[in-house]
C-alpha cells in the first residue's frame, strides 16, 4: 500500500462513511471501501485495529445495536478486547466507523482531528 491509499472499513448506510470516503477520494487518496456487513472483515483485521487503538475506540456504545443488547451481551462486550471483537464481529452496527487504516496508521471515526490528519489543514 502506498502512501496515498486508505483502506475504509464501512457501512454503506453510514453518512459519515460516505463523507470519508468522499472527502479522501476528493484529497488524491486511493480508497478500498469494504463495508463490513456486506462484505465481512478479512481474518484478522479486527484484532489488529483494536491492536492499534484499543478495543474501547472500536466498541459503539451510543448505537441503536447496543441499546438492542441485553444486559449479559453488553457485559460480555464490556469484559474486554475478546468481548468487545467478539460482539462487533456478530453485529457490525456496533463498530464505531469508518475505521480508515494508511499504510501503519489507524484512525477511527471522521473527526476534525482525522480529517486534518488524512487531509492537512
Amino acid at each position: 500500500m502506498t502512501a496515498r491509499e486508505v483502506t475504509a472499513y464501512t457501512l454503506r448506510t453510514c453518512d459519515a462513511c460516505r463523507k470519508a470516503v468522499r472527502a479522501l477520494e476528493g484529497g488524491g487518496w486511493t480508497v478500498r471501501a469494504v463495508d463490513v456487513r456486506a462484505d465481512g472483515l478479512p481474518p484478522g483485521a479486527l484484532g489488529k485495529v483494536a491492536d492499534s487503538v484499543g478495543w474501547e475506540a472500536l466498541l459503539n456504545t451510543r448505537s441503536a445495536t447496543w441499546r438492542g443488547l441485553d444486559e449479559a451481551a453488553r457485559a460480555r462486550a464490556r469484559s474486554g478486547r475478546e468481548g468487545a471483537l467478539a460482539a462487533i464481529a456478530a453485529h457490525p452496527m456496533l463498530m464505531k466507523r469508518p475505521v480508515l487504516v494508511a499504510g501503519d496508521a489507524v484512525r477511527v471515526g471522521w473527526t476534525r482531528d482525522v480529517q486534518e490528519a488524512l487531509l492537512g489543514g
